[in-house]
């Protein structure tokens, strides 16, 4: 006799995730400000094709849909703004540097493999009609890892996934 309880009125899906991007910022904004600690490096992955992501055109050209960048010895102006939604990076690919724009809503993932902390995100478009018009995340990132950012994590990091905190839908 178990009864699904009724739909919520409230949007708790969303709160979470913003309260979860929330995360992201504050670790972007302690880099930006201190520096990263002892091991502590970043991979961050979002969509490349998401509405406000810049990236430079050689990038775009080769991850399309999704890159993976890591922060962790050589990047320069992190910058978070808060009010935009959004942070900017300066990257090493190859010996050519870049400055990238990520919107929060464009993440996928954010790790810190030294903590083994990690989080998974499903992007954020304006509308239904957007969204529907983008291809579906890929199942793997590009994995482009900027120079001097050669470490790999020996063990996978916790990842936490906001499905398992989502009710069913019918």
């Amino acid at each position: 006799m178990n009864q699904t309880p009724p739909p919520s009125l409230l949007p708790y899906d969303t709160w979470a995730t913003r309260a979860l991007r929330s995360v992201v910022a504050d670790a972007l904004e302690h880099a930006a400000r201190e520096g990263l600690p002892g091991e502590h490096h970043f991979y961050i992955s979002f969509r490349t094709d998401h509405p406000g992501a810049s990236i430079p055109g050689h990038l775009k050209a080769k991850y399309p849909r999704e890159i993976t960048i890591v922060l962790q010895h050589r990047f320069w102006d992190l910058k978070v703004d808060r009010a935009r939604g959004l942070f900017t990076v300066g990257l090493s690919f190859a010996g050519i540097p870049a400055t990238l724009v990520v919107p929060f809503v464009a993440l996928t993932a954010f790790q810190d493999p030294h903590a083994q902390f990690g989080l998974r995100f499903e992007p954020e478009y304006e509308g239904e009609e957007d969204a529907a018009d983008l291809p579906a995340p890929e199942a793997t990132t590009g994995g482009e890892t900027p120079e001097a950012s050669d470490g790999v994590p020996s063990e996978a990091p916790q990842v936490v996934s906001l499905d398992a905190f989502r009710r069913k839908r019918d």
